[in-house]
């Protein structure tokens, strides 16, 4: 048992997960994931029954922790009542603690989520705005989206839902501020102000500096595939 171990194992999602896996791959069976990706929830709770500090850092630094897609299809048909869904959520938060996100291109991607769905919470109260889904980056929407993108707020306000007015309906309004307040304050004292602040610092240590970590930014706003960056390897 060493450090990584510990450590996970004081999470809470990871001791409402991981009762007692008796390693009959019914989890693997169910899951959505583990048909397209080279990930097995079965594979992953084996490694961190080990408790072996070596092959749960080997984890952490691996894309398998970032294909689970949280549907939580293994909770509900696991005889022992595991959720390796659970167990996941706390092996992501260890992995950006420590840096090993990235590591791994799909680890690297939280500094998107962090950059869109983190800072949109932090300033608006939601997780996705219209204006993120741009057509370059979504094009299986078609025309009728490219139309709205470009008219959001002329349409909006002949729908009577308009943007930027407090407690207009629909995700564009303003929350008040009072409630913005109490939101952030339960994103400091959760921690999860501290799991961003991570995602930008191990980027940076990974990418080798504050700019090229722009540079990845950038790119992904470019082409919307972090494949497109080019990792070097004396960084």
């Amino acid at each position: 048992m060493g450090k990584l171990f510990n450590e996970l194992k004081q999470d809470l999602l990871y001791q409402h997960g991981m009762n007692a896996c008796l390693n009959c791959g019914v989890c693997t069976a169910v899951c959505p994931a583990a048909e397209f990706n080279d990930y097995s929830p079965r594979e992953v709770m084996n490694i961190v029954q080990s408790e072996n500090d070596e092959l749960i850092e080997e984890l952490l630094k691996s894309d398998k922790i970032w294909f689970c897609g949280q549907c939580f299809s293994c909770k509900t048909r696991c005889p022992r009542g595991n959720s390796t869904a659970s167990v996941i959520l706390a092996l992501r938060r260890l992995s950006v603690r420590y840096g090993y996100f990235a590591e791994s291109e799909k680890g690297r991607q939280q500094l998107f989520a962090k950059r869109v769905f983190g800072e949109n919470m932090l300033k608006r109260g939601y997780t996705l705005l219209a204006e993120n889904i741009t057509p370059a980056h979504f094009p299986e929407l078609g025309e009728n989206w490219e139309y709205y993108y470009e008219h959001r707020e002329e349409m909006r306000q002949w729908w009577d839902v308009p943007m930027n007015l407090e407690n207009s309906p629909g995700s564009h309004r303003v929350i008040p501020k009072k409630d913005m307040e109490e939101l952030r304050a339960i994103y400091q004292v959760t921690g999860a102000i501290d799991l961003m602040e991570a995602v930008e610092k191990g980027m940076e240590k990974k990418l080798g500096s504050k700019e090229e970590v722009e540079k990845y930014w950038q790119n992904w706003l470019e082409t919307a595939d972090s494949r497109n960056y080019e990792i070097k390897e004396n960084k």
